[in-house]
């Protein structure tokens, strides 16, 4: 397994919110699951930890970060800033291929809630983000953006309330009409209030439940990425085929 591959599968997971602060991601049990050498693992590591997705402590190792209240309104604020100028950019330069596409994405946002496909409406929702990013067509503005998103998203895996998910797609569809309509001003002031609305939505949650080791988030999210490739596993990776233990 290369490193993009490697990393699109740890990014997942950290994104997921479904590990605990603190985790420790040891390089010899990620080469074991993955199949690789340590070396590669401990490259896609570093990166995450630039990233800011992953904490690296010198003599240490690799750990999951814990997210912050605190740091996250900080955070909320850099991307009222970034993204509002994006929107401001965006509706004076979308292609009508364009439009069609975030057309098509908030349609497949809605559909997922309608349909109670949490996971599916999380993925879409932050991909919506990235989207807007991605149409900029500035690398070091996508960089910034998917930094900052990045570090919301496991935030809101985390505290957001469940009331979240019909609200943040209607704000999405709100996004997308000013745009559509090439209405700069109405793009920049539904994207600023999305973004305060997302931070006030985000409360302290108290779980006991441990939930899923490491190993078994990890064995599932490969073979989920395998099956999304189309490929099947090798011999040496049979047992990361199966649906992990819950």
């Amino acid at each position: 397994m290369n490193e993009a591959a490697i990393h699109t599968i740890l990014s997942r997971l950290l994104l997921g919110g479904s590990l605990p602060g603190g985790t420790k991601l040891g390089e010899h049990r990620l080469a074991e699951l993955f199949g690789v050498s340590r070396e590669r693992v401990r490259k896609v590591l570093h990166r995450l930890g630039h990233e800011r997705l992953l904490e690296i402590v010198k003599n240490r190792g690799a750990f999951t970060i814990e997210p912050d209240l605190r740091e996250g309104r900080v955070v909320y604020e850099a991307r009222r800033i970034l993204e509002s100028g994006m929107v401001a950019h965006l509706a004076d330069h979308l292609t009508e291929a364009q439009i069609a596409r975030l057309r098509e994405h908030v349609d497949a946002e809605a559909d997922a809630l309608r349909r109670g496909d949490q996971a599916t409406w999380q993925k879409l929702s932050a991909e919506f983000h990235f989207l807007l990013a991605e149409m900029i067509g500035n690398p070091i503005v996508q960089r910034q953006a998917h930094e900052l998103i990045g570090r919301t998203i496991m935030l809101v895996k985390r505290y957001e309330t469940t009331l979240g998910s019909a609200c943040g797609c209607e704000e999405h569809r709100l996004i997308f009409k000013a745009l559509a309509g090439r209405e700069r001003g109405r793009a920049v002031k539904a994207m600023s209030s999305h973004l305060s609305l997302v931070e006030t939505r985000l409360r302290p949650i108290i779980c006991d439940d441990a939930g899923p080791s490491l190993e078994a988030l990890l064995e599932e999210a490969i073979a989920t990425f395998r099956s999304e490739q189309g490929t099947a596993a090798s011999p040496r990776h049979e047992a990361l085929a199966a649906p992990a233990p819950r």
